[in-house]
């Protein structure tokens, strides 16, 4: 498994909440268990006490990736970096699951964790991703949605470091709401030229011949 792919454990957490909806998917044991996907080992530790620590780590994640919408580089880092201090990981070469056409392990690096519980699991794998990503692409890789009220999380991997939504249909929405305010600017300001033009012939002295 790719480093990479660890990073995609962060966005996922953080984005089980919508604070501007006033929502939160993060209620029972069976959502923290899908969050770790096809890490089903990880996800059978789980247990109800497991809740108020996800939400707990969910926060901190976020505030990650607010720092960095946010410009603040240096707070994004030092943030990340209590996490990977409270939630270590010991990097491994592995080669599980993965074969060459010759039948030979294809060797990648795994995030071996130490758990006492399935939350400092899941939080040691998801800082881990997130710092690779931030080392190798940057902070201003890390972003929060722009369609309002989103706010969602998500990691940008485009070659111009041009991504702004979480998805396309946030990216549709806004450009839509954005279309929408451009037509009523034009209307408006269509009828006040009209008024105006009125006015100024309503004003006008006829000329005496």
């Amino acid at each position: 498994m790719e480093l990479a792919y660890y990073s995609d454990y962060a966005v996922r957490l953080v984005n089980t909440e919508e604070p501007a909806r006033n929502k939160d998917s993060l209620t029972s044991v069976e959502v923290i268990r899908e969050l770790f996907g096809a890490n089903s080992q990880a996800a059978r530790r789980a247990t109800d006490s497991d809740l108020t620590r996800f939400r707990s780590v969910r926060g901190r994640l976020r505030a990650v990736f607010e720092a960095a919408d946010g410009g603040d580089e240096t707070l994004a880092v030092d943030l990340l970096n209590s996490l990977l201090l409270e939630f270590p990981v010991s990097p491994q070469i592995s080669g599980h699951d993965y074969r060459d056409d010759d039948g030979r392990p294809l060797w990648h690096m795994h995030l071996a964790d130490h758990p006492t519980n399935a939350t400092a699991g899941y939080a040691a794998i998801a800082a881990m991703g997130l710092a690779f990503h931030l080392t190798e692409y940057g902070v201003d890789r890390l972003g929060l949605c722009e369609a309002s009220p989103c706010r969602n999380a998500y990691l940008d991997t485009s070659t111009n470091r041009s991504r702004r939504y979480c998805s396309d249909r946030c990216a549709t929405r806004a450009n839509v709401a954005a279309y929408r305010a451009r037509k009523r600017l034009e209307t408006s300001r269509s009828e006040k030229t009209g008024r105006t033009a009125e006015n100024s012939q309503d004003s006008t002295t006829p000329t005496d011949r």
